[in-house]
């Protein structure tokens, strides 16, 4: 059985879901892929301590503090290989992106567009930082959640036009 509630944000409704004791899905409203395949038969539970932990961490993300994916007990479903994308994102560090391709070199004999896929079915939006992710020489391309909200994520963690094509 899984667990939901949602958190108002600055870029909109974010549902979490959990299976109990850990995080198993954050999505912004409207998002592709939204819900996977646990939030659909989740149950409304506001009170859970998981959601707290999750929203403790969110209101200081969003008040510009720089708290960890790891400070969370994060339980993202997946396969084994998006897993391991999923692994490298929560190890990029806050103002810095990543291309798919440098994310594939460091997963060895993948290619970008695999890498793309693992990281646009990412669960857990914003705290496994898959908004830090983008193409080559630092162009802005898809994100589940939206491109605005991506460019609104970047911006707030320091970067700017500056530092990659397209971010306005």
């Amino acid at each position: 059985m899984y667990y939901s509630a949602e958190y108002a944000s600055p870029v909109g409704k974010l549902s979490l879901c959990s299976g109990g004791e850990t995080l198993a899905g954050l999505w912004l409203e409207g998002q592709k892929y939204f819900g996977g395949t646990v939030f659909a038969e989740s149950v409304p539970e506001e009170a859970l301590p998981v959601f707290g932990q999750t929203r403790a961490w969110l209101d200081r993300y969003f008040a510009g503090e720089r708290p960890s994916p790891d400070e969370l007990p994060l339980a993202p479903e997946g396969s084994g290989f998006q897993k391991k994308v999923w692994e490298i994102l929560c190890k990029i560090p806050y103002g810095q992106a990543m291309t798919y391709g440098e994310i594939a070199e460091q997963i060895g004999n993948t290619s970008a567009r695999a890498a793309g896929g693992a990281v646009g079915h990412n669960p857990i939006s914003i705290i496994i930082p898959c908004h830090r992710v983008v193409g080559c020489g630092g162009s802005l391309t898809g994100y589940a959640g939206g491109i605005d909200k991506k460019i609104w994520l970047l911006k707030h963690e320091g970067l700017s036009g500056q530092n990659l094509r397209g971010l306005k």
